[in-house]
């Protein structure tokens, strides 16, 4: 049985380990069906910053899924928060690699972004299981269109970014199943506006900072 202590050192284990720690994936990085050319230097400051904002997304569903985990009574329910928190560790890596790879840098508001998705994750928890999946199905459909959209903005020619960004979305859409499986609520309407003008906001910050 988890006890209430042992849910709070796992959610403090995994906010620590998000910010501070070297992601490590249990899937290996995708990888392009096609050799990239070389970039320019504009060409790489654009493919660092989407890839920066994808981070960021990441580093918010690791706090979203630890909320969500750390406030359900369900065990199966919690067990399927972190199941999904660890897959989404993947991608955490990965554009953590790229960026790395790109000679860029994560966001410098990361403990910002993580404090604000764990206080959403844990308004849906108390909100009751089926609203708090519903957050994940709006957010990663919402994940989703954004990833697609930075497919048409990343350079032909960076296909070790573009094999990722790919793979990412397709694994979101496979969350965001997932989660209607388990019962989740349909959100309103202003709910789902709301979200998008916060990620509007993050998306935009992060792309420079």
């Amino acid at each position: 049985m988890t006890t209430p202590t042992d849910a709070l050192l796992t959610a403090a284990d995994t906010a620590l380990r998000t910010l501070f720690a070297p992601p490590r994936a249990a899937a290996p990085t995708p990888q392009a069906t096609r050799p990239g050319t070389a970039l320019s230097e504009e060409e790489k400051r654009l493919s660092a910053a989407l890839m920066r904002v994808n981070h960021v997304g990441e580093v918010c569903a690791q706090a979203l899924y630890t909320a969500q985990a750390l406030t359900t009574p369900n065990p199966a329910l919690r067990a399927h928060f972190m199941r999904a928190c660890a897959e989404e560790t993947d991608h955490l890596a990965w554009t953590k690699q790229r960026l790395d790879e790109l000679g860029s840098r994560t966001s410098l508001l990361n403990p910002l972004w993580y404090a604000g998705a764990f206080g959403i994750g844990l308004l849906a928890g108390r909100l009751g299981n089926a609203v708090s999946l519903g957050v994940v199905v709006e957010t990663e459909r919402q994940v989703e269109a954004h990833l697609l959209g930075h497919l048409d903005r990343l350079p032909a020619g960076d296909t070790a970014s573009r094999a990722i960004v790919a793979q990412m979305a397709a694994d979101e859409v496979k969350h965001a199943v997932d989660a209607q499986k388990a019962g989740a609520a349909e959100l309103p309407g202003p709910v789902k506006e709301l979200m998008r003008a916060a990620a509007k906001v993050m998306t935009t910050t992060a792309h420079h900072i």
